[in-house]
């Protein structure tokens, strides 16, 4: 089959773009308000941008309180999303009023950052610590920009739980990442971990 996104009549029964686009890694994000309240948000538009700097980003789709947050104090706290905190990572997703505690609301533990003020979630395996570098709203192809924000953030610490750790890597069959795929679906990222060495050329 083939349909054009410009009428996006695919004849399915859900739009199928973000079910092909997956798994998505979910950024967990953590910030803080300028008046100290917490706030704690699930983000599947996700992802590393580079490993030198060291960069991540998120889109929230519409202007959100982590996005206002990150605009008035600059940084971000990132959790790893792992299968044990998922049903509490949902539970963070829910739509409420600005300055509701999300982190009370899914029962977990903030912990303040050691290089940034914005709170993290305690139980979770990893955890980044990022400064805002740029927020912007990307623009379709006639130009108009989105309803949605991308924040790029450069991440200044790291924080790791021995319980992942072997033999000085992270074993992922430990720490199973969560995956966002489409519809109301998710995966666990060590269900089946294998490796595969790049080819050398010549």
């Amino acid at each position: 089959m083939f349909y054009e996104t410009a009428a996006n009549a695919h004849g399915l029964k859900h739009d199928p773009f973000k079910a092909i686009v997956a798994p998505r890694p979910i950024g967990w994000i953590g910030t803080k308000a300028v008046d100290g309240r917490r706030n704690l948000s699930p983000y599947s538009f996700f992802n590393a941008v580079s490993d030198t700097p060291k960069l991540v980003m998120f889109s929230s789709s519409g202007h959100k309180d982590s996005v206002t947050n990150i605009e008035e104090t600059g940084v971000f706290t990132c959790s790893l999303a792992s299968r044990h905190l998922a049903e509490r990572m949902n539970a963070s997703s829910i739509a409420v009023p600005h300055g509701v505690d999300e982190f009370e609301l899914a029962g977990l533990t903030p912990v303040t950052g050691r290089l940034v003020d914005a709170p993290y979630v305690g139980e979770a395996y990893a955890v980044l610590e990022c400064q805002a570098t740029q927020i912007l709203r990307p623009v379709d192809i006639d130009g108009r920009e989105s309803d949605n924000w991308v924040v790029f953030g450069q991440v200044v610490g790291v924080h790791i739980s021995p319980e992942i750790l072997r033999d000085g890597m992270i074993d992922m069959a430990v720490a199973r990442p969560l995956g966002r795929m489409g519809y109301m679906d998710y995966a666990d990222g060590g269900a089946e971990v294998f490796a595969m060495t790049r080819p050398k050329a010549g």
